[in-house]
């Protein structure tokens, strides 16, 4: 059976946070109150850094943005995004890497905190089909309501996620002969215990000595290029 590579996103496929640089997108192209955006996307993203942040209470910030506009008006404005903010950010060694495993034959899966409407066209954009994030609850038409489907995909939730995406595709992470997944934060530590193969990936400095300590393997990929 072929094994399984598991990879989050913001800073460790590209070395940026998406969910903040798409807040920080919205203040430029003056979208939203540029002081007042700016002020709270930051203490929120400072909060993520320091691994105390309430994931519901971010992603009902988040989402409730986006329920601002209309379908239409978000896509264009996530096309120019992806245009202006993502492209430059999809680099070369992350590419390398997915292509790595892309040619052992392994599943690839990108699983990460950020809702599946900003990260969808840049998983797609890196080539990978299966995406697990968290979900906006989405109208017929499109639109978004602001609300969070399910539990936060951070954390111990992306276990659970993992556990239940796997489940609907007929198999569980104990089937894989050799599981990998590479994050770069201490957040990601209860998913990185439980593969075989957890490897930090430009990783911050708490889980930098969680790696040493348990004997992980470091990868500094943006040191690559």
């Amino acid at each position: 059976m072929r094994n399984i590579a598991i990879f989050d996103l913001d800073h460790t496929l590209i070395p940026i946070d998406s969910d903040y640089e798409w807040g920080q997108f919205l203040c430029r192209i003056g979208a939203v109150d540029a002081d007042a955006f700016a002020k709270k996307n930051a203490d929120f993203f400072a909060q993520y850094q320091a691994g105390t942040l309430d994931p519901v209470e971010y992603l009902e910030f988040a989402l409730g943005t986006l329920a601002q506009f209309s379908r239409d008006q978000l896509d264009s404005y996530h096309a120019q995004f992806m245009q202006e903010v993502i492209n430059p950010a999809l680099l070369p060694a992350a590419h390398a890497l997915l292509k790595k495993h892309q040619e052992q034959g392994d599943l690839i899966v990108i699983i990460t905190a950020t809702n599946r409407f900003v990260t969808a066209p840049i998983a797609h954009a890196l080539g990978v089909e299966h995406l697990i994030a968290a979900e906006p609850e989405i109208l017929a038409d499109g639109k978004l309501t602001g609300k969070l489907l399910g539990v936060p995909t951070s954390g111990a939730g992306k276990v659970t996620h993992l556990q239940q995406w796997l489940a609907s595709q007929g198999t569980q992470l104990n089937d894989f002969p050799v599981s990998y997944f590479y994050s770069d934060s201490q957040n990601d530590i209860p998913l990185l215990s439980i593969v075989t193969r957890p490897v930090a990936t430009n990783p911050n400095a708490k889980l930098s000595t969680h790696a040493t300590t348990h004997g992980w393997p470091t990868l500094h990929l943006f040191n690559l290029q």
